[in-house]
């Protein structure tokens, strides 16, 4: 009998909760001879999110909780969930119901039928969002896909059903700054896209705010591409090249001219610029710097508070 590990990361969600695990049991009711383990990561809400989850175990026991001492992230929560799965299959889902359950018999199907090592969902629009985060998140893709030798498809979910030799090569990289959707395309093997209509949250509010999605941005174009060093070389070079051809007109025009140099103005501006641009520069130095820093640290992923697991 093949077993299905199902993993849900959670951050107060104790309004979206008991709507999610009723879709859920739905949904796996379509299933014939399949076990199930459902993997609850409490990235340490302040709600009662861990007490629903304890009052849950005593109904079901396919339920287990990993519960963090404090707020780790989401990347925390699924790498955790990722380490204690010990399903054939795994895959993940957000508890407020963007990730709708009724696709997972398709996609299991799509595994084990169609001969694919995963099969990821992606939003086909993003209705029902503000139009300026939507804006921004298609740029993004449109600008890591540049950047990047690994193709990240727009749109695209962490919900995602894997076999457990695609968990494994997850899971064999440690790196502590984690970009999910990165490394999912980076372990490569066959994948199979299904594609659906948005779904707005069920409940409660989303925890990404305009400046924490920006930083999740970030995070991906610099753990899977170093062009923006590359890219603040060649500003460099640029600018050595243009300040050399300045000059020269300078001596040239002094010489045969006998123009004076002036122009206090315009030398303040330039100056300024150029002080910009080394400032953008060692900014992105900055950021792969303090990433490296993080790495050498080897600090854990996440601490676990309480646990029902064995």
């Amino acid at each position: 009998m093949a077993k299905i590990s199902i993993i849900i990361p959670c951050y107060n969600e104790e309004k979206s909760l008991p709507l999610f695990y009723e879709e859920l049991m739905k949904s796996i009711n379509e299933f014939e001879n399949t076990d199930f383990e459902f993997i609850f990561v409490n990235d340490g809400s302040a709600d009662d999110t861990l007490a629903f989850l304890k009052n849950l175990t005593k109904t079901d026991t396919r339920v287990k909780y990993i519960s963090f001492s404090r707020n780790f992230g989401k990347e925390s929560a699924i790498y955790a969930g990722l380490e204690h799965a010990s399903g054939d299959y795994v895959t993940l889902m957000d508890a407020d119901l963007q990730d709708p359950p009724s696709l997972l018999l398709e996609m299991y199907k799509s595994v084990t039928e169609e001969d694919f090592d995963a099969v990821g969902t992606r939003r086909v629009n993003r209705k029902g969002e503000p139009i300026i985060r939507s804006f921004f998140a298609r740029l993004f893709y449109k600008i890591i896909n540049h950047m990047s030798k690994i193709e990240m498809v727009d749109g695209a979910r962490d919900y995602i059903l894997m076999k457990r030799i695609v968990v494994d090569s997850i899971l064999s990289l440690k790196e502590y700054n984690r970009y999910s959707k990165g490394l999912f395309s980076f372990v490569g093997f066959r994948v199979k896209w299904i594609e659906y209509q948005n779904v707005k949250r069920v409940a409660g509010e989303t925890k990404w705010s305009f400046w924490k999605l920006l930083s999740y941005a970030l995070e991906g174009i610099t753990a899977f591409s170093t062009t923006p060093l590359i890219f603040s070389s060649l500003l460099g070079l640029l600018f050595c090249f243009v300040s050399f051809i300045f000059i020269m007109i300078i001596i040239v025009k002094t010489l045969l001219l006998g123009d004076p140099t002036s122009g206090w103005p315009s030398l303040v501006c330039i100056i300024f610029m150029v002080s910009g641009i080394q400032l953008f520069s060692l900014g992105i130095i900055g950021q792969y710097l303090s990433k490296t820093y993080l790495e050498v640290k080897k600090r854990p992923i996440y601490i676990v508070r309480e646990t029902n697991l064995k």
